[in-house]
């Protein structure tokens, strides 16, 4: 990889310094060929202990009983140099992190953060394509620049209609043909689907090249997701040196980053965090321009990473928490309890209700520890029983997980995926179907058309202790691995409870599953059947079987020091929360317009 002149990791990172390059030629641009496959070499591994069972459980992940060790590999310190934002250091969990705080009192910095910038393509009408386009628009025209946000898109787009609904006009130069936007950016953000960038099938050619080559030497080019990298490490390329290469990622999806912004307004900022990554800087100005796209946007604080550490993170995240774990367990949940005599609709308050609201509230704006303290003795011992029953079974996947994302197998199959949407060797087209037709997400639209305003759910203490073990499995998962914790705390749990939750709330995690981005909708279908079997499989039958609680997991639990870093970080959150009513729509243009 190219190195950095204004952001460089203060520890170093094993897979940006075992790479070898040799020059390739990717559409007739000189492109870096990696020519080593190890990133992992400093990783440490998961630390076991043998436990005496009955004869059960042997050979499973409740037969593992490994016990967490919080403190194994200190996360790399990514630090970076900005003259124009006020860099600060805060601690988390011991380990000192630096961000840049957000806030429209910063707006009028934009300008100086940008410079040398006339015009941002903003490339896509996907989910992040309309709320980024409209948040820059709005933050530079608060900011009295005159730098041009303008919308490409292929020609004959039915995303135009929508681009101009938005203010977006060919007459105004803010919209256009997206080789020609590109051509005229020096900031162009590729925003189009992950699935689609590499796709020869969209375009004409693959995405990527075509757009490369038509970017002007020394402009950047803006991601908000590593996928790119990933999947052009997985065919031993990389990006063209004549480019800077940076990236933006909010933590949560395109409609949360557009409502946060605008109901921010009255607030000094509100909106959804953002890591930022420099990948290449060919002439010092990339660190500076990621802050000032960030800020312009709307986070409230913005925090360090690398595109490589971004993409394991966001798509191992995706068929976790966020998504995939969240649609496995509530499946595994609600048919454990209507088996067991309750009713359809109290089951499914139990179970989606109860994580996509009180649960996800409380989380938000007093940690983890609040949703243990808040339940009554009876209730702890019901959250201890399934929490230790469902943490290893859920790390065992979510484990499997990550190394699938971490070496590239997981982004080849949402390539292969993505071709496979289309007609090839005379086999059939096979685009991803709903799942929102089977019983338990019809009960879900009879349980929201007579829920009360406001009414969050309940606070059912076993459905608690399972997605609370899945969300601290999920975090040391990273942590092993070596990420930050502002990284492990936005991509496990903010943009969980404060993005993605409210709006399952609205309208359903069946409803988000079907309309989130390409990427997350293919993990969610293959990932959340293996959640949902071993939970079954598993943590149900442990604890039917009367198995001990692990009194070490719970211990770990109450003292790990991650509760302590989701105290700092729930400080620098904005003081609203999301507002989404019951019928927002959050359907990616491309399906609302395929469905007409």
């Amino acid at each position: 990889m190219a190195a950095v002149t204004s952001f460089s990791p203060s520890v170093a990172v094993a897979s940006s310094n075992n790479l070898k390059t040799d020059t390739k030629t990717l559409g007739g641009l000189n492109v870096g060929f990696l020519s080593s496959t190890s990133s992992n070499t400093a990783l440490y591994s998961l630390r076991a202990r043998p436990l005496t069972t009955n004869g059960s459980g042997s050979g499973s992940a409740i037969g593992a009983r490994m016990v967490s060790v919080p403190d194994i590999k200190p996360p790399t310190l990514l630090d970076f140099d900005t003259s124009v934002f006020k860099k600060e250091k805060i601690s988390l969990a011991g380990y000192d992190e630096y961000i840049v705080r957000g806030g429209r009192d910063l707006f009028h910095l934009l300008p100086d953060a940008l410079k040398g910038i006339k015009q941002i393509g903003v490339i896509g009408w996907g989910s992040q394509g309309p709320a980024q386009a409209q948040n820059l628009r709005d933050s530079l025209a608060e900011a009295k620049s005159d730098i041009v946000v303008k919308i490409g898109l292929r020609k004959g787009s039915r995303s135009f209609a929508e681009a101009r609904a938005a203010g977006f006009t060919e007459e105004n130069g803010t919209l256009g043909d997206i080789w020609e936007t590109i051509s005229g950016s020096d900031l162009v953000l590729l925003l189009i689907s992950d699935a689609a960038q590499p796709l020869p099938s969209i375009y004409e050619a693959d995405n990527y090249e075509k757009v490369l080559s038509h970017m002007k030497p020394n402009s950047i080019l803006g991601l908000s997701h590593g996928f790119l990298l990933g999947h052009l490490q997985s065919v031993g390329l990389d990006f063209p040196k004549n480019i800077s290469v940076i990236a933006v990622c909010p933590k949560g999806m395109g409609p949360s980053v557009r409502r946060l912004y605008v109901q921010g307004k009255e607030i000094n900022g509100a909106g959804i965090n953002s890591s930022f990554a420099v990948h290449q800087d060919v002439d010092g100005r990339a660190t500076d321009v990621a802050l000032g796209w960030s800020v312009a946007l709307g986070s409230p604080f913005t925090f360090a990473t690398t595109l490589e550490q971004e993409y394991k993170s966001d798509i191992f995240g995706e068929r976790g928490i966020l998504l995939g774990a969240v649609h496995g367990i509530v499946e595994s949940l609600f048919r454990r309890y209507t088996e067991d005599g309750m009713s359809e609709d109290l089951a499914y308050k139990n179970t989606v209700e109860c994580i996509t609201g009180t649960i996800s509230r409380t989380i938000s704006a007093k940690g983890m520890l609040a949703v243990y303290n808040s339940l009554s003795q009876d209730g702890k011992k019901e959250f201890e029983a399934a929490y230790s029953a469902s943490y290893y079974p859920c790390m065992d996947i979510l484990y499997e997980c990550y190394e699938d994302v971490a070496t590239g197998s997981e982004i080849r199959s949402v390539v292969l995926a993505g071709r496979r949407f289309y007609e090839k060797d005379g086999l059939p087209a096979f685009p991803m179907g709903k799942i929102d037709q089977t019983r338990m997400w019809k009960v879900g639209e009879r349980v929201r058309s007579s829920r009360p305003a406001g009414d969050l759910g309940p606070l059912y203490p076993f459905t608690a202790g399972v997605y609370v073990a899945l969300m601290m499995a999920q975090i040391e998962i990273l942590r092993k691995k070596g990420h930050s914790y502002s990284e492990i705390i936005n991509e496990s749990l903010i943009e969980s409870v404060d993005s993605l939750n409210p709006f399952m709330h609205a309208r359903g995690v069946s409803f988000m599953v079907d309309n989130c981005s390409t990427t997350a909708r293919l993990g969610s279908r293959k990932w959340a059947p293996r959640f949902d079997y071993i939970l079954t499989q598993q943590a149900l039958v442990a604890v039917d079987n009367g198995t001990p609680i692990n009194r070490d997991l719970i211990s770990n639990f109450l003292s790990d020091p991650v509760h302590g870093a989701v105290e700092v970080c729930a400080q620098l959150r904005p003081t609203v929360d999301i507002s989404v009513p019951a019928d927002a729509d959050f359907v990616r243009p491309e399906l609302r317009q395929s469905s007409n």
